[in-house]
């Protein structure tokens, strides 16, 4: 478990699907991301919530507000060991956007995957359509590194996205 000023990254427990169930139902939210469908199938956050730990190059942690217990996202990294290197990937609930909630998460989630880890390089990419996400992004230290044109095909549409790094040194 990790903690911040205000939220508590843990992992996810079966009493947490409803409330990830409710959240990634809303188009907004698979708008940002790539692998969330709409419309969200009946029972998939309990199928994903299951499928954690099945394989060492994820790990997933809850963001939970520490008033209340309350799920708001999600985060996570997505490992290349053999290359100390890892993607990291957040959504946050609409109802709890505008709160600096994904740039605390995404602080604590950078600061394990170097202090804990032992990665050199944590990378994040975002839909241009996306501009808030970049700005989380610059805030926890990454450096953009340019956009990859059409990379992403999203509800036949080819998605551009922009790239962004923070490396160990930057870090340090």
């Amino acid at each position: 478990m990790l903690e911040t000023e205000r939220l508590l990254l843990r992992q996810f427990t079966a009493e947490d699907a409803p409330a990830v169930q409710e959240l990634a139902s809303a188009r907004s939210i698979a708008a940002g991301t790539l692998s969330i469908p709409h419309p969200y199938p009946e029972g998939a956050a309990a199928e994903w919530i299951a499928s954690h730990g099945a394989d060492d190059t994820h790990i997933e942690f809850a963001i939970v507000l520490r008033d209340g217990d309350v799920v708001i996202g999600a985060t996570g990294l997505g490992l290349a060991r053999e290359h100390e290197r890892a993607e990291l990937g957040y959504w946050i609930g609409e109802p709890y956007w505008g709160h600096g909630y994904a740039t605390e998460a995404g602080r604590a989630l950078v600061h394990y995957g170097f202090e804990h880890l032992g990665l050199n390089r944590i990378q994040a990419h975002h839909y241009t359509t996306n501009p808030a996400s970049g700005r989380v992004l610059q805030k926890i230290g990454m450096t953009h590194e340019g956009t990859h044109r059409q990379l992403f095909l999203k509800w036949s549409e080819y998605k551009d996205v922009e790239a962004y790094s923070i490396l160990r040194s930057e870090f340090e």
